[in-house]
């Protein structure tokens, strides 16, 4: 069976936008996962230990044959692959692969709460997400993703970084 996933991805690390895409190559060549689309990769600033350098972030959807937790081994070791130490709490990283949504399931477990629990409240995650399926219908919130992401009044901190057909550009002129 294949399930439909989204998943955050940000860096604050030496070449930010490297690591991204490397994530990106990584998720793709994973035999059990497929790229299907990105957004726009976001500037940001740091949430929660604010002494780092800003974020690039990003939103992918990608279809697997993983279940949630086999998703989650391989996106801890793609990050583990890509230098990711985890030292301080929302601290600084070559690179983070977050599981947002899979298919429309609530999981609540140790190591894994899906959708993750903090998505709702970080701009820098709704943004890209809302340019992917801005009409998601967030039951437990009552309202889209869209509406969610413009019910922030405070959108400093944010900035577009690079649009998605930029990318989408890139992308393939590395093939």
């Amino acid at each position: 069976m294949t399930h439909n996933v989204f998943l955050a991805l940000g860096s604050n690390i030496g070449d930010r936008e490297a690591y991204l895409n490397e994530a990106i190559h990584a998720l793709h060549g994973h035999a059990a996962i497929a790229v299907v689309r990105m957004s726009s990769i976001y500037e940001t600033a740091p949430v929660g230990y604010t002494d780092q350098e800003p974020f690039l972030n990003q939103v992918v959807e990608v279809q697997t044959t993983l279940s949630p937790d086999s998703l989650l081994q391989a996106t801890q070791t793609i990050e583990c692959s890509l230098g990711r130490k985890r030292m301080i709490r929302f601290g600084p990283r070559t690179i983070d692969l977050d599981i947002l949504l899979f298919n429309r399931e609530n999981i609540e477990k140790e190591q894994l709460q899906i959708p993750h629990p903090r998505m709702w409240e970080r701009l820098f995650v709704l943004m890209p997400l809302a340019e992917l399926v801005p009409d998601l219908y967030v039951e437990s919130r009552g309202q889209t993703v869209r509406a969610l992401c413009e019910a922030f009044s405070e959108r400093e901190g944010i900035s577009l970084w690079r649009p998605a057909i930029e990318i989408e550009v890139a992308m393939c002129l590395k093939k």
